[in-house]
């Protein structure tokens, strides 16, 4: 059973076009990521799906409801959390929920024991009189998360959440999330983290408004085709420069302290690195055949698309 569904999902600004054809099927009680850069249409695409913002072209339909004719009746079926979610700091946490539980036209017989049951939910029972603007990032995004929950939507759209969120937060979030698919809520998680599309049912890469490919994390890995050599040298950052622009090395991609170099003959590749560093009188300390990352083939992917996109920096910095 599908919960969100797209046929040429088509967004313009002006010249831009910044969801181009957008084909995307998203299973009832699966969490989905739409991973991308920045730029890359990934909050245009979860605010037409959320009926907030006109497709120029195509269609859709979110838990059954068309999103052009039908979009009041879906606010009422979606949660929506934005990259900056209108929390008030002038009004405690009690006080933000009740709010949107207001706007949200909760009854006052079912808000009270579900506020409490998301305060505890989130583990901001012992925060619910302390202002908005006096909590940590990531308490404010779990406070978002209970005002998108609290009208009990069926689809949850989050838009890039943990962006800026501390390691420990960003846990204790998907946590949450994780207890959310048990009770049958369907998630669309944008991110351009790569550890986060790993947690994901399935993933689609987003790239200058198209979607490339969907698939589970591990099969988008097996789809990369050639053989990834992780080198390890005392400057990776000037191993980078070296190496770029070598018309046999399909892809680069730096992971940490090490870089992904993709080829399509291991052996050939091999001796294509060790001829280039030697040149260059560079030690390597290491160099060996890995299993793809999905940086790996997602930069290659983008690769076929774009000679040199952004993406491949974007999302190695990112993750």
């Amino acid at each position: 059973m599908l919960s969100i569904q797209t046929n040429n999902l088509t967004k313009t600004f002006g010249s831009l076009t910044a969801v181009n054809q957008l084909n995307l099927e998203v299973k009832t009680g699966e969490i989905f990521g739409l991973v991308g850069p920045d730029a890359s249409g990934k909050t245009t695409t979860l605010r037409m799906l959320c009926g907030i913002l006109p497709p120029d072209g195509g269609e859709a339909k979110v838990a059954g409801c068309d999103i052009q004719k039908e979009a009041e009746s879906l606010k009422e079926k979606v949660g929506y959390l934005p990259q900056r979610f209108g929390l008030y700091g002038d009004l405690t946490v009690l006080e933000n929920i009740y709010f949107y539980a207001d706007l949200y036209q909760v009854s006052k017989k079912k808000r009270g024991e579900r506020v409490e049951r998301l305060l505890r939910f989130a583990n901001l029972k012992p925060f619910e009189k302390r202002k908005a603007q006096d909590l940590s990032g990531g308490m404010k995004q779990k406070l978002g998360l209970i005002c998108a929950l609290i009208h009990t939507p069926q689809i949850l759209f989050l838009d890039e959440p943990t962006t800026g969120v501390d390691p420990l937060s960003r846990r204790d979030f998907w946590m949450i999330l994780y207890d959310l698919l048990k009770e049958g809520v369907t998630i669309l998680f944008s991110t351009s983290y790569l550890d986060e599309a790993e947690r994901c049912s399935r993933i689609g890469l987003i790239y200058q408004g198209e979607l490339l490919i969907t698939d589970t994390p591990s099969s988008v890995k097996d789809q990369i085709g050639g053989t990834v050599l992780e080198l390890r040298l005392e400057d990776h950052r000037k191993g980078m420069k070296v190496l770029e622009g070598i018309g046999s090395l399909r892809s680069l991609v730096l992971s940490g302290d090490k870089i992904h170099v993709l080829v399509d003959d291991p052996q050939e590749g091999e001796r294509v690195v060790r001829d280039v560093l030697k040149a260059e009188k560079m030690e390597m300390l290491d160099l060996a055949v890995v299993r793809p990352s999905l940086e790996d083939a997602f930069v290659s992917i983008v690769r076929s698309k774009s000679p040199h996109p952004p993406f491949a920096k974007g999302v190695a910095d990112a993750s």
